[in-house]
């Protein structure tokens, strides 16, 4: 079983450390597509950056880091990435994280171990010469992404644009409050299932995850067929 995750918007910049080694992250083929971003993001000219990253002038001193990232302390990136999902999932609190991979903007998947720095980059960013983050991504992460077994998707949108499993059995999860979606809850309840899944026996189908869920005090439906189902935690 393979776990991916979504970034998170907000970051924790490591106080202090050696800077990022990009040679050092996983999947070498993705080398090219990160160096080529780094390079553009330190080119960048403010404020018109903002217009590029797409985000508002209160956040400006946090994009200013992306023109030094190849400089700036990097740290575990269950360290750098907060948020809801993060909160709820704890993944420091586990020794074993080899099958969870974070999807990333800028350097397409790292592993939770993996040192990297605070940065400001979203997939739905236009940077120049770049319309299309997804599209930069597909073809590099296809080449370099395991698309086998079982995969437990909880990205977003825009990050499963730009890599889709071809043959893997893939299982997402939903999350209804009074039978409607709740972005807040989602977040919350994705990081409750990773964090089920790493506690329990690794799973093998799309009804071991619901089973899992299920176990853990969940009310949960299954459904799908084939290569693709969906499990949706009700509250």
């Amino acid at each position: 079983m393979l776990i991916l995750l979504p970034p998170s918007e907000g970051k924790t910049a490591p106080s202090g450390g050696e800077p990022v080694d990009v040679a050092a992250l996983p999947f070498p083929g993705l080398n090219k597509t990160r160096e080529r971003l780094l390079d553009v993001l330190s080119r960048l000219t403010f404020p018109r950056a903002l217009t590029y990253l797409d985000i508002g002038p209160g956040l400006e001193e946090e994009a200013r880091r992306n023109l030094t990232l190849r400089d700036e302390p990097a740290a575990p990136a269950h360290e750098v990435y907060t948020g809801v999902l993060y909160e709820h999932l704890g993944l420091g609190s586990f020794a074993d994280t080899e099958n969870v991979l974070i999807a990333s903007a800028l350097w397409g998947f790292v592993r939770p171990g993996d040192r990297i720095p605070a940065y400001r980059l979203s997939m739905g960013a236009t940077l120049p010469h770049i319309a299309s983050l997804p599209a930069l991504w597909r073809d590099p992460l296809r080449k370099a992404l395991p698309d086998e077994g079982l995969i437990v998707d909880l990205r977003s949108g825009a990050y499963i644009a730009a890599w889709k499993p071809k043959q893997a059995t893939v299982v997402g999860v939903r999350a209804f409050v009074d039978g409607k979606t709740v972005s807040h809850m989602v977040k919350a309840t994705r990081g409750d299932v990773a964090r089920i899944l790493l506690q329990a026996d690794p799973a093998e189908t799309p009804e071991d995850v619901a089973g899992a869920v299920r176990a853990a005090g969940h009310t949960v439906e299954l459904s799908g067929s084939g290569r693709s189902w969906t499990v949706d935690v009700i509250t």
